[in-house]
C-alpha cells in the first residue's frame, strides 16, 4: 500500500463539535500515537508532522487532529483553556478506541507546548491504558495538580537553551511518580528549529515510546 493510501483525513465527533484529524495506521501497527498540540498549532505543525512521520516508520500508527475549531482557536483564551484541551483529548481517545482500524491498539500520547499539559491530564486520567508519553518543549507544569497520578512512562524533552522551561520542566519532574526522564538537548532553542535537533527528538521519542509498549501477543493457533 503506498503511504498517501495509508493517510487518512477524518471527522471526530465530539460532544457539539467535529474536529479534524490525519490518521496513519501502518500494517500491523501494534500502537497508536495521539498527539496534542500547542496553543496556536494544529494538526498540520510541520514539527509534529515530522516527529510522526519517524515514529511511522518504526511501525506505530499516528493521529495528528485539531484540539480545538477554527473559530475556538481565534480566542487566546481557549487555546491555554488546558481542562477544554484535556476534555477533548480524552473524548478523541475514547472516540478512536471504537474504531475498526485502531481498535485494540495500546496507546501514547505526544504533547508539544500546552498540549503536553493536556497529554498529561489525560494520561492521568486513563491510567494503565497510556502506555507511554512524550513532551516536546512542553509545559507540564500547568498541570501540576494531575502529575502525581501519571503512571504512564513519561520522557519530557526540552532544548538546551531554553532556560525558562528548563525550570518549568524540572519542576514538574520532581512532581511525577512515574517512570519518568528529563532530556535536555544542547543547542537547542524551544523550537528545535536549529539542524539535526528536531531529528533527535524524533529519535528520543519514537526509542522512548517502543521500548514502553507491551510486547505483542502471540495467538495460540
Amino acid at each position: 500500500m503506498l503511504l498517501e493510501e495509508k493517510n487518512k483525513t477524518i471527522e471526530i465527533p465530539i460532544g457539539q463539535v467535529l474536529l479534524k484529524g490525519n490518521l496513519f495506521v501502518p500494517a500491523n501497527a501494534s500502537a497508536l500515537v495521539l498527539f496534542s498540540h500547542g496553543s496556536g498549532s494544529s494538526r498540520l505543525s510541520p514539527r509534529n508532522n515530522y516527529v510522526a512521520s519517524v515514529l511511522q516508520q518504526e511501525g506505530l500508527a499516528t493521529l495528528l487532529f485539531d484540539l480545538l475549531t477554527e473559530e475556538e482557536d481565534l480566542q487566546y483564551k481557549t487555546r491555554f483553556n488546558i481542562d477544554l484541551l484535556t476534555k477533548r483529548l480524552i473524548g478523541v481517545t475514547d472516540w478512536i478506541k471504537t474504531q475498526k482500524e485502531t481498535k485494540g491498539l495500546q496507546l501514547a500520547y505526544f504533547g508539544a507546548s500546552t498540549g503536553a499539559a493536556s497529554a498529561l491530564s489525560a494520561a492521568a486520567y486513563f491510567g494503565d491504558e497510556i502506555s507511554a508519553v512524550v513532551s516536546r518543549g512542553g509545559r507540564p507544569d500547568l498541570a501540576m495538580s494531575e502529575l502525581h497520578k501519571v503512571t504512564a512512562p513519561t520522557l519530557l524533552i526540552v532544548g538546551g537553551w531554553d532556560k525558562v522551561v528548563i525550570v518549568l520542566n524540572q519542576k514538574a519532574y520532581g512532581n511525577l511518580r512515574c517512570e519518568r526522564k528529563l532530556e535536555v538537548i544542547p543547542e537547542a532553542t524551544h523550537l528545535f528549529e536549529e539542524e539535526g535537533k528536531l531529528e533527535d527528538v524524533a529519535a528520543l521519542s519514537a526509542k522512548w515510546i517502543t521500548e514502553h509498549l507491551q510486547p505483542k501477543r502471540v495467538k495460540n493457533v
